[in-house]
């Protein structure tokens, strides 16, 4: 059932959502508050790009140029008519298409950033599906995995240009390894925690095409307060 919800926080920004669909969630604001933008980004690409709160989110804080890629129909109408809810057609278009198919036809080294919420899990013989399709697609590797990421970031950004993820801690090693052999060079990592006494469940990490070495650590972000309440951190994403 579809429903118009304000984008978790943002009270000039609404988005269509569907129960039945992989609704966006913390993971989709966090990545547009950590990614670096200047003043000369002029296109940004978002990979599967679900409803569009990623490039809705971008469209307040840069004029640039944003295309989401989504490959489900449905789910990237819903992307269209919250776009054109918040009368944002001339900054944002939404594709409906594979993104290693757009890949291929795309201008290479066209975008100034990449952007992208991927699927975390890995496919593997033990791999549990949801049967419904659109968490299916949304959570496993099983139409897009890392490595295909990193091949269209290597492809489409330009010389310089940056790729912004949000992935799961037990994922870094695969992250890094896959990045450096895709000429991505990382470097940002910041760990998000539920609260101070739990482990680290998101992972923010950023890296420069052809960039050199020198990676930052950044301090640890906490999502939450003991009580269950936002810090004051996540709440001021929300200004």
């Amino acid at each position: 059932m579809k429903v118009i919800n304000y984008l978790l926080g943002y009270e000039n920004l609404k988005i269509i959502q569907d129960n039945e669909m992989f609704n966006f969630s913390l993971d989709s604001v966090l990545l547009p508050n950590f990614i670096t933008i200047n003043e000369n980004v002029r296109n940004i690409l978002d990979i599967g790009t679900g409803n569009a709160p990623i490039p809705l989110i971008l469209s307040t804080k840069t004029n640039a140029n944003i295309i989401g890629i989504e490959i489900q129909k449905e789910v990237s109408e819903m992307a269209k008519e919250s776009v054109k809810m918040n009368n944002l057609e001339n900054r944002i278009t939404i594709i409906n298409e594979d993104a290693k198919e757009y890949s291929k036809s795309a201008t290479s080294e066209y975008f100034d950033i990449i952007t992208c919420n991927p699927p975390y899990f890995e496919v593997l013989e033990t791999s549990k599906f949801n049967k419904n399709d659109y968490k299916t697609i949304a959570r496993h590797e099983v139409n897009l995995n890392l490595e295909d990421i990193l091949k269209i970031a290597r492809k489409l950004l330009k010389n310089g240009g940056t790729l912004g993820l949000v992935h799961r801690p037990e994922r870094l090693i695969d992250i890094l390894i896959t990045m450096r052999k895709y000429n991505i060079e990382p470097k940002k990592i910041r760990l998000v925690y539920p609260n101070k006494n739990k482990e680290a469940n998101i992972l923010l990490i950023e890296g420069k095409k052809n960039g050199k070495k020198g990676l930052k650590i950044l301090p640890p972000l906490y999502s939450h307060n003991n009580d269950g309440s936002y810090t004051d951190e996540i709440k001021n994403y929300f200004k």
